[in-house]
């Protein structure tokens, strides 16, 4: 089994599967308790967007993928906190807009690519040194803006107007939480593919939240399933040749199962 790691490119994935393993499932948590886990699914769509338009340009895909899920975070908290339409229907309107200019640009561009392909349904030869540069410190933000401001996003995500007569700041933190969702689903999406990102980030939550008796309890258990099924899933798709996304997901899958006959027993 240790022979995997003397190739570059699994050690680059297994990297980056361990970033993705504890920032997705941590953030998820958060998502399915706020019941946003389709945040996730219209962030790294409208990802495509910017992937399609880097590619257009000659310029790096991660970068546009992270400045359009920015953008579209910015833009689906905006129309959330100001309440000119409701949350899911924002979702709707983003994941549209992302559709169509992916489209638009993919069709200027001459359509698919094996590099759009990549980047849809992920692969274990995608992960290149100067992603983990960018991967690395995304997650590391993540995981410190969440430890610094644990107290706050439990608060708001349990209840966002007692928050408030507590004195504090919801609408600004609920705009970081949204930012730090966009730098969630990027990292994501190098491992699993924009496809399999947000499922990535509800599986592993919800298979915790069946079990664990406390909210700190089913962080840990988030980011152990979360963890398992993504370095699991990376190395059965080394040995057997399958898609490394299908191999994560279906993993998570029969981590919720089993989580889901535990909680009855």
């Amino acid at each position: 089994m240790f022979e995997l790691l003397g190739y570059g490119f699994m050690q680059r994935a297994l990297a980056a599967g361990a970033v993705v393993g504890v920032v997705a499932p941590l953030m998820g948590v958060f998502l399915v308790l706020r019941r946003l886990s389709l945040i996730a699914d219209t962030l790294s769509h409208t990802a495509l967007a910017g992937i399609a338009l880097a590619l257009l340009l000659g310029a790096d895909p991660l970068w546009g993928a992270l400045g359009t899920a920015l953008l579209a975070a910015m833009g689906i908290e905006r129309l959330r906190a100001r309440g000119q339409i409701s949350g899911e229907a924002a979702l709707a309107v983003f994941l549209s807009a992302g559709y169509a200019v992916a489209t638009l640009l993919l069709s200027l561009g001459g359509g698919f690519t094996p590099d759009l392909f990549i980047y849809l349904f992920g692969a274990l030869t995608a992960v290149q040194p100067r992603d983990l540069w960018l991967l690395v410190p995304l997650g590391g933000t993540v995981l410190g803006v969440v430890g610094i401001l644990y107290k706050e996003l439990l608060a708001i995500t349990l209840d966002e107007e007692a928050s408030r007569t507590q004195g504090i700041a919801v609408d600004a933190l609920n705009f970081l939480f949204s930012l730090i969702v966009a730098a969630t689903v990027v990292v994501s999406m190098r491992v699993v593919g924009i496809l399999l990102t947000g499922s990535l980030l509800a599986l592993p939550p919800l298979a915790a939240l069946r079990v664990a008796r406390s909210f700190r309890a089913s962080l840990g258990l988030s980011v152990a399933f979360g963890l398992t099924s993504v370095l699991v899933g990376l190395v059965a798709s080394f040995y057997l040749n399958i898609a490394p996304s299908g191999a994560v997901i279906l993993i998570a899958l029969g981590l919720f199962a089993a989580s889901t006959l535990l909680a009855r027993g």
